[in-house]
């Protein structure tokens, strides 16, 4: 089975520079997706499963019992859940989010200084222009990686300083102590999820005790013509676990039972949602959800994802209880970089990324 690599768009002069679009009546035709999978209006609303975190995090034997049980029906159907009382601080959480404006608000040439390069993961992207001319979604992001390794313990700090220089210090403190939070609540939803499996409840934290995690500060700008694109186009999470903080402007759909429904923000609570990884470390049991994100013409949104990854030597595969005769290994082993490579040169991230990477595994192993 041959993937081609990813067509790249071998033009540099376009720049997706949002200030200077509502100035024009039309947005450019990069930006244009194909009817069919433009957003339609007025969806219905997605309530996911609402779990309060507080009485696990007390140590509540029967709270956490319920909560990895709501959790488990939840992955089990879609993969999308919402965590309440979750003790992360609630301004650093709004400190995190209005850095998102202090960023982006810069001039291009600033934001440039952390330029993701082609082929990579990490750094400033203005939209995806220069690796693709089609279907470009209509936002700018900038990621950054997080270790949970002891030697890391500043590497978003280092990451803000060396790529955009001292005047980003701060932004650098405040997400090294934010990405610090979402690495514990990680850990504590970890030992939910394989609680809801009903494999050892520290199997999961063991496994990414040192992870190698990606974070992402995303900011989708006000659109001329919000029924003609896409904020993110729709893709399953290639990822592990996502745990995202919307602000107060909705732009999250999920799709569920066949139609695009929206997921309504709240400040106080994180969205989370199971990725292909963690599908396949748990053989499938847990979904991996299609969902995307669209714009409006009035005000920009802006999120914070935190996707966790296993460190790179660690072979993604369940663990033995989840394997048996009625239920085979649905995917072959693999590493998080193999996958993190395949999305980045060969193929473009969407509903069926898990099932056609594992496809091209087992070729290039034939």
């Amino acid at each position: 089975m041959t993937i081609p690599s990813i067509p790249q768009n071998p033009k540099h002069d376009f720049i997706f520079h949002p200030q200077m679009f509502p100035h024009q009546s039309h947005i450019p035709p990069q930006f244009i997706w194909p009817d069919e999978e433009k957003p339609g209006p007025h969806p219905a609303e997605f309530c996911p499963t609402m779990v309060d975190l507080g009485g696990f995090l007390a140590g509540n034997p029967m709270a956490s019992k319920k909560a990895s049980e709501a959790i488990g029906r939840a992955c089990q159907e879609h993969g999308f859940f919402v965590v309440a009382n979750h003790g992360v601080d609630c301004g650093l959480v709004a400190e995190a989010q209005r850095l998102i404006d202090i960023f982006f608000e810069r001039p291009l040439e600033e934001k440039q200084r952390a330029q993701r390069k082609l082929g990579e993961h990490c750094g400033y992207a203005s939209s995806f222009v220069g690796r693709f001319s089609t279907k470009l979604p209509w936002k700018e992001t900038l990621s950054f990686e997080y270790s949970a390794e002891e030697g890391d313990s500043h590497i978003v700090e280092n990451y803000f300083c060396k790529n955009l220089g001292q005047d980003f210090e701060r932004l650098g403190k405040v997400y090294q102590e934010y990405c610090n939070a979402m690495s514990s609540l990680s850990m504590a939803i970890l030992e939910l999820l394989a609680m809801g499996l009903g494999v050892d409840r520290t199997y999961y934290m063991e496994f990414f005790k040192e992870h190698k995690s990606i974070v992402r500060l995303n900011y989708y700008p006000s659109c001329q013509e919000p029924q003609q694109t896409l904020g993110t186009g729709p893709h399953c999470d290639p990822t592990s676990l996502t745990i995202l903080h919307q602000d107060n402007i909705g732009g999250l759909q999920v799709f569920v039972n066949n139609e695009w429904r929206f997921i309504r923000p709240n400040h106080n609570t994180f969205v989370v949602n199971i990725g292909d990884t963690f599908m396949a470390l748990s053989n499938g049991k847990y979904k991996s959800c299609l969902h995307r994100a669209v714009v409006n013409k009035d005000c920009p949104r802006k999120t914070l994802a935190f996707f966790l990854c296993p460190k790179e030597d660690k072979t993604v595969k369940p663990p033995p209880e989840l394997v048996d005769s009625g239920n085979p290994r649905l995917y072959p082993d693999f590493t998080w970089p193999s996958l993190l490579e395949f999305t980045q040169k060969h193929y473009r991230a969407d509903m069926n990324t898990l099932h056609t990477f594992s496809q091209w595994l087992l070729h290039r192993t034939t």
